[in-house]
């Protein structure tokens, strides 16, 4: 193996490290949420979303993102929450599944935190109507509990599909 291809290896292993562990916290209503890190492209804030005809009802539109047109989604509608009047402290998580970018709309983000793997309990059989095959466990952080989403489940693969047609 060439030193330059054994260097980014190396650099792969080591970021990828340096990402264990690691969430994304957010807030819908009163709820605290996770998402890992790894997902995470960036966070931006609330703009204009242009509305898709014949898309899910939880995918509100689409939006510019530097040329590139990416599909947002309203968590709150996705898990069938009540909405609520989108604020200053509204934004986007922009995260990357199977190479789709896809914006998730959330109340509020919070910090990224350490959560090691024997911190992390099972999912429950439901919570707040979320069906538990999005939730990927339940992350004890200090004395609160963050509800860690498995991001590559809160689309199915056929609606993957039609947001990756946009």
């Amino acid at each position: 193996m060439e030193q330059e291809e054994l260097e980014f290896s190396l650099h792969d292993v080591t970021e990828e490290d340096s990402q264990k562990d690691k969430y994304l916290s957010f807030r819908l209503g009163k709820e605290s949420y996770g998402i890992d890190i790894r997902y995470v492209t960036e966070i931006i804030v609330m703009q204009e979303i242009t509305k898709v005809p014949d898309m899910p009802d939880f995918i509100i539109g689409v939006i510019n993102l530097r040329g590139k047109v990416i599909s947002v989604m309203d968590i709150r509608s996705r898990f069938h929450l009540e909405s609520r009047e989108y604020d200053d402290r509204t934004c986007i998580i922009v995260v990357e599944v199977d190479d789709i970018m896809i914006g998730l709309v959330v109340d509020t983000v919070n910090e990224v935190s350490d959560i090691k793997e024997e911190y992390i309990e099972p999912p429950p059989a439901m919570h707040s109507g979320i069906k538990n095959h999005y939730i990927q466990g339940l992350g004890k952080v200090n004395d609160q509990v963050k509800i860690l989403l498995d991001i590559t489940k809160i689309l199915h693969e056929e609606e993957l599909a039609q947001i990756g047609q946009i």
